[in-house]
């Protein structure tokens, strides 16, 4: 019987996580990447080029390759920064790869497809959005509140937000990114940054209109700890009343969390409040304490896919 067709959406390690952990639970897996990312190796291409920031989508593709001597010594490649005191320092093979693809083919997708395609991946790699765009928030602090331009200064900026916004506010979204979504079994969001890799998703209106159309079928999954800055005191409640906040008419199915964040009830209660199903696994990496151990999340997916009915599973 087939695995579901599974979109995960997200950027960074969080999405490398998820996708690391949904390869054995499903045979036609697709990444969609947020593309606000200004820092870095991807900022510097982003601002000599004007093309859309690589590194979010280059560390998909590295997730999904292919479990060959082929697909992760190419991953690897990928993943290689230069050290050179020079104009190359610090950018990621990939990075120039996949800039250099784009501009031989005209296009974000097909340039994406094609480094797929040399690491054998199993799955797909699209953008949010074929376009870059820049995050925007307005910060309150002790002092009152500021408005923070950039996913760097949105990540790294002390105090709680209380507002997002991208530029452009309508960014176009590829037609293969809002396809997979409407025709996924299942489409799973989390974990990673808050703000600047997940609720992003929320802010493109064609995406957001896709994603509570999929509410259905829609994996929330929490993360394990506030490391981040941009989230930092938030815990796990926090992040479903951002959410819910941003997103009012966005209801999922199933929102996963870790066994340590259901002790005092409150998230529970928030779950219900709004209307979805809490599934609750123990979900810690055993070698970090900000960080979800891949088999657990592998096994927990399962889990949430059988309380989804998505077919063809049955807990191990």
């Amino acid at each position: 019987m087939p695995l579901p067709q599974v979109v995960a959406l997200g950027g960074g390690h969080g999405l490398y996580t998820s996708l690391r952990a949904l390869r054995p639970v499903s045979d036609a897996l697709t990444a969609i990447v947020t593309v606000a990312d200004d820092g870095g190796s991807s900022g510097r291409l982003r601002k000599e080029f004007g093309i859309v920031p690589p590194g979010d989508l280059r560390m998909a593709l590295s997730a999904l390759c292919e479990d060959t001597e082929w697909g992760t010594t190419w991953r690897d490649v990928l993943q290689t920064r230069f050290a050179s005191g020079g104009e190359l320092d610090g950018h990621a093979v990939g990075n120039l790869l996949i800039a250099g693809l784009w501009a031989h083919t005209g296009d974000v997708v097909g340039g994406l497809d094609w480094v797929a395609r040399l690491l054998r991946a199993q799955g797909r790699v699209l953008p949010v959005s074929d376009e870059a765009v820049t995050i925007s928030a307005r910060i309150e602090d002790g002092t009152g509140s500021r408005m923070v331009h950039g996913q760097i200064a949105v990540a790294t900026s002390h105090g709680r937000i209380v507002d997002l916004s991208l530029t452009p506010p309508s960014p176009h979204v590829p037609n293969a990114t809002l396809d997979a979504i409407a025709s996924a079994d299942a489409v799973v969001l989390g974990p990673g940054s808050w703000y600047t890799s997940v609720l992003t998703h929320f802010l493109v209106p064609d995406v957001r209109q896709a994603l509570v159309a999929s509410s259905p079928r829609a994996i929330l999954t929490l993360n394990i700890s506030d490391a981040d800055v941009e989230s930092r005191g938030m815990g796990r409640v926090g992040e479903v009343a951002a959410l819910r906040d941003l997103a009012p008419d966005f209801v999922p199915a199933v929102v996963l969390a870790d066994s340590a964040d259901v002790a005092d009830g409150r998230l529970a209660q928030a779950i219900e409040d709004w209307g979805a199903r809490l599934v609750v696994e123990p979900l810690r990496a055993s070698t970090a304490i900000d960080r979800h151990d891949e088999v657990a999340l592998a096994i927990a997916y399962r889990r949430v896919f059988e309380v989804v009915g998505l077919r063809g599973f049955a807990v191990p």
